[in-house]
């Protein structure tokens, strides 16, 4: 059902079963994918992809450009997973060439009111972003993250998967996958124990990954004390997906226990 009042340029993909209310607008480059439902006063422009049975709320603005004083009208993308639920306000721009031209969100997510999503962004699978919070471009979220009310996320961040961001931090450095981290400028404090039993990971893997990170952050010579792990935690694939997220960047600050 598309409602009389929305004004959808002809070039414009809508798939079927697609509900669009009041006085949406939706711009020519745009494709909207079956079962997906926009509630009145939404935008949607720029060469935005938005998947099936998505749910977008009032006043949300999705797919404009860039707030980058580099970008000079290219032809950037948007692409938007299935089953997410965009709440209220929340803006999401398209990405630039210097950072691939592209920005990603992927499915089953929950971006509460006010949540921006800058330029060249990719967000995981079952993320949810609470109410205020600012994702700067480049950023990248892992799958089932959980990032509080009224956080910043400083540019090119990473969030490792299943970590937990508390509320009002500000996110400067990386955070390992499964972390906890706090502050006005981020700390680390301790493992994300209540992600992980949501997720229903078994109690040894919990045990072990606990163990591994006493040692990795044991001092904040980090480089020194990932080369002291000895083998007890090599088949432990949560233990290995910490050390392979620190590893992949060397150039990025890692959020620590001494990060205070």
């Amino acid at each position: 059902m598309i409602h009389k009042t929305a004004v959808i340029d002809k070039s414009a993909r809508i798939d079927t079963n697609v509900e669009i209310g009041p006085y949406c607008v939706i711009g020519p480059n745009v494709e909207i994918g079956q079962g997906t439902k926009i509630q009145s006063h939404v935008s949607i422009t720029g060469y935005t992809i938005i998947g099936k049975n998505n749910k977008l709320f009032p006043f949300a603005s999705i797919g404009n450009e860039p707030q980058d004083l580099k970008y000079k009208g290219e032809k950037t993308k948007l692409t938007i997973g299935d089953g997410n639920t965009i709440r209220e306000y929340t803006t999401i721009n398209t990405g630039t060439i210097g950072g691939g031209g592209i920005t990603k969100i992927g499915n089953n997510s929950l971006l509460m009111i006010g949540v921006h999503v800058a330029h060249d962004c990719v967000i995981g699978n079952n993320v949810v972003i609470a109410n205020s919070a600012a994702i700067a471009g480049h950023a990248e979220i892992g799958d089932q993250v959980i990032i509080g009310g009224n956080c910043g996320v400083q540019q090119f961040t990473r969030i490792g998967k299943m970590a937990m961001i508390g509320g009002m931090t500000g996110v400067s450095r990386d955070v390992i996958p499964y972390g906890l981290s706090l502050g006005n400028r981020n700390y680390l404090d301790g493992i994300n124990l209540v992600g992980l039993r949501r997720g229903k990971v078994p109690n040894k893997d919990i045990i072990c990954l606990s163990d591994a990170y006493k040692e990795i952050f044991k001092t904040e010579s980090l480089n020194e004390n990932l080369n002291k792990l000895n083998g007890n935690f090599r088949d432990n694939f949560l233990v290995q997906e910490v050390i392979e997220f620190i590893n992949k960047d060397k150039k990025r600050p890692i959020c620590t226990p001494f990060s205070k």
